[in-house]
């Protein structure tokens, strides 16, 4: 009796094992478009680099639990405006950090953090981009998602706009169509918009992201607008997001384990509790239901893909060789 649960960790454990082959072969060996990152880029210049920035990722992970949430959604509004040439974390009037669409990101501080370190013991080598890069992948990973070798070699933008930033992300309202004009601008597919639509299994989101999909009266009761929302599920949404809520008032993006990086998302989904009207959008769409049913089967066809299309979305746009500039501090050019 007692080698039962033993049996089923070593099970478990040489799945989770061919899972990482598998990802470390698929990742290695798919094109990145851009063939001037490369793995290991540090290697001779700051061999330590990488590691200084996990070690950041989890000390800070470890004190607040919302940080990896924070830091992969950065990194998706980083890459989808100027690319992945951290622009997005400029400080100034007009950057893109003060678009009122960006005033909610966090994990600046753990970015700062890193790149002070760097500096200290690699100065001017290792860029702000990768660090960013760097860190989401490994918010991922924290939270017990897929270890995933990545490319590095970005150098960082000079230019951060405001009016940029709402003609180049996604909104939680779109339809898919709407995603997809946007995914395939950046040179990403519809296989990469329903994996990457996975971040949303950890992270929350404020309550107005999400408040045109039912109505509120005075007396605390609502009307569903959007049917494809589960009623009691949109009951509860209520109870945490009441009429008159405050601005900062923020809800799991996964009800169920928002602080784990796993494949709920896609359960939530299929159970119509996907948080948002373009979470719910790739449920009613022929092109994209059958994926959803998989991820939501196959954890580790998820991480395999995931580990994949997140390569992409980091080479998005990407600065090399002399373009931009390695900064001193992130938030300020040089």
């Amino acid at each position: 009796m007692e080698k039962r649960p033993m049996l089923l960790y070593q099970t478990t454990r040489i799945c989770d094992n061919i899972c990482m082959f598998v990802i470390l072969i698929m990742v290695m060996s798919s094109p990145c478009r851009c063939s001037s990152l490369s793995f290991d880029f540090y290697g001779l210049t700051c061999p330590s680099a990488e590691l200084i920035v996990k070690n950041t990722v989890r000390s800070a992970s470890s004190s607040d639990t919302t940080l990896p949430g924070k830091l992969l959604r950065l990194l998706f509004h980083d890459c989808f405006v100027e690319g992945c040439d951290a622009s997005v974390l400029l400080q100034g009037i007009g950057s893109e950090r003060s678009d009122p669409a960006n005033t909610s990101l966090g994990g600046f501080s753990v970015i700062n953090s890193a790149k002070r370190l760097l500096e200290i013991f690699c100065p001017s080598i290792v860029s702000c981009a990768d660090i960013l890069a760097l860190a989401a992948r490994d918010a991922v990973e924290f939270t017990g998602g897929p270890a995933i070798p990545i490319p590095t070699g970005r150098r960082d933008g000079r230019n951060s706009a405001a009016s940029n930033v709402r003609t180049n992300i996604i909104d939680t309202s779109f339809t898919l169509n709407e995603m997809i004009k946007i995914f395939n601008a950046k040179g990403l597919s519809l296989h990469d918009l329903v994996t990457l639509s996975g971040a949303h299994t950890i992270g929350s989101a404020h309550c107005n992201a999400f408040s045109e999909r039912f109505h509120l009266n005075t007396k605390g009761g609502f009307t569903l607008i959007d049917a494809s929302l589960d009623k009691n599920y949109a009951a509860q949404l209520t109870q945490q997001c009441p009429a008159g809520a405050s601005a900062s008032k923020t809800v799991n993006n996964d009800p169920e384990t928002p602080l784990v990086f796993d494949n709920q998302y896609y359960r939530e989904i299929l159970a119509h509790k996907g948080l948002f009207q373009s979470d719910s959008a790739l449920l009613n769409d022929e092109r994209t239901m059958n994926k959803v049913v998989a991820f939501s089967n196959d954890q580790n066809s998820f991480f395999v893909n995931w580990a994949e299309s997140f390569v992409r979305l980091a080479s998005v746009g990407v600065k090399t060789g002399d373009e931009g500039e390695i900064r001193v501090s992130c938030e300020v050019i040089n």
